[in-house]
């Protein structure tokens, strides 16, 4: 691994994130650092359903506790993640993540009732803080709401490439409604 590269590669995520750019321009800006970087785990071009209103909701932050330990299935083994609260969503309830390793950071994995049909099959991603994805996806707003925003959806890496290892979606975070906004499946279906 070339650490100042993937260093590089999530500088890049986060200045991505925290760009100005609207969601057509983040797009662009994502499919250019998928098909442009040497850390990349796709070549691009990735593949989304059109922009929506439809799912985009900001709802309370209820109160949670307990922690969860999630497998990877690679070589960093079982992860454990501290329950942060719990997002009453108009699809059904999530459990807001927070991973307690070195720096820590935000995470929320689901999974819907696309998954496995037009979305990669274990799920995706609302945001993992510590990879750099800030502020799009999920939004801490002033009066303790959470923003989610489904448009900002993604796959995990192990989605493009079986080298890459993922933590997937836990039960309690797997949706029977159809999320059809965010990134679609990367290899055809």
């Amino acid at each position: 691994m070339d650490a100042l590269s993937l260093a590089d590669y999530r500088a890049r995520v986060a200045a991505m994130y925290l760009s100005d750019a609207d969601l057509a321009g983040f797009r662009a800006l994502r499919d250019d650092l998928f098909a442009t970087h040497p850390q990349s785990a796709a070549p691009g071009p990735l593949r989304y359903f059109p922009a929506t209103e439809d799912f985009i909701a900001s709802v309370p932050l209820e109160p949670a506790g307990g922690t969860l330990e999630i497998a990877t299935g690679g070589e960093d083994g079982v992860l454990r993640y501290d329950r942060v609260g719990i997002l009453p969503t108009p699809w059904g309830r999530l459990t807001l993540f927070w991973l307690s390793t070195y720096g820590g950071g935000l995470f929320l994995p689901f999974r819907d009732g696309t998954s496995g049909k037009t979305t990669y099959g274990a799920g995706r991603y609302l945001t993992d803080t510590i990879k750099g994805t800030h502020g799009r996806g999920l939004q801490l707003l002033p009066d303790g709401r959470v923003r989610l925003d489904f448009n900002y959806a993604y796959n995990p890496s192990c989605a493009y490439d079986d080298a890459w290892a993922c933590p997937l979606a836990p039960y309690e975070n797997r949706l029977t409604a159809e999320i059809r906004a965010g990134e679609l499946t990367y290899h055809s279906a």
